[in-house]
């Protein structure tokens, strides 16, 4: 499983987008810049269902990014989608004009899904964040922060005990093993890249 996403242990009660228990959260997309005046914007997509998951109508839960200017956390709801080639474009409910949309860059949209995974030896990328990267002797390679979704390929962005930042191709050869219960990925990286 490729999608990203969250799992509400405890909601909090003060905050309306609080899923019950049963409940998860999957990335399915992010808000990159406008396009055109009007409130459209290009999206980055993290779903393999873009014309369900994003379709006119849909509510997603939007959570801010690194670097958002809006940093509430507010719903949605999908006005309209179009294809600009390859390019998802969205336009939301509520938002009319290029700056409301440039507000929303880096913005992570949401589903709410079932808390039960279709495959239970599956992983949500989301899910590994923290996951302490091990090479073959078990030495510590640093944590896990996430997987960047790439057009060639997926990166694995690895935090090491220095604090450097390290991307590691997210290819078997180099990524052979992912323990979800220890917490651990196993990593088989070329040398000089740690």
């Amino acid at each position: 499983m490729s999608s990203a996403h969250q799992r509400r242990e405890h909601p909090d009660t003060s905050d309306p987008q609080a899923l019950p228990e049963t409940a998860e959260r999957l990335r399915v997309a992010r808000v990159g810049k406008p396009h055109g005046v009007r409130g459209e914007v290009t999206v980055q997509l993290f779903t393999d269902e873009p014309t369900v998951r994003l379709a006119p109508g849909a509510v997603l839960i939007r959570t801010p990014g690194r670097d958002t200017p809006d940093r509430t956390t507010a719903s949605l709801t999908v006005s309209g989608q179009r294809w600009n080639k390859s390019i998802c474009l969205l336009t939301f409910a509520g938002i009319g004009d290029r700056d409301a949309a440039e507000a929303l860059r880096g913005s992570f949209l949401h589903v709410e899904v079932p808390a039960e995974p279709e495959d239970e030896d599956g992983w949500y990328s989301h899910q590994i964040a923290g996951f302490r990267c091990v090479g073959a002797q078990e030495q510590d390679l640093g944590t896990a922060r996430e997987i960047i979704t790439g057009a060639a390929q997926d990166l694995l962005s690895v935090e090491t005990p220095s604090g450097e930042e390290v991307l590691v191709p997210f290819v078997e050869e180099l990524v052979p093993g992912i323990d979800v219960e220890a917490r651990t990925i196993r990593l088989d990286p070329p040398v000089g890249l740690f």
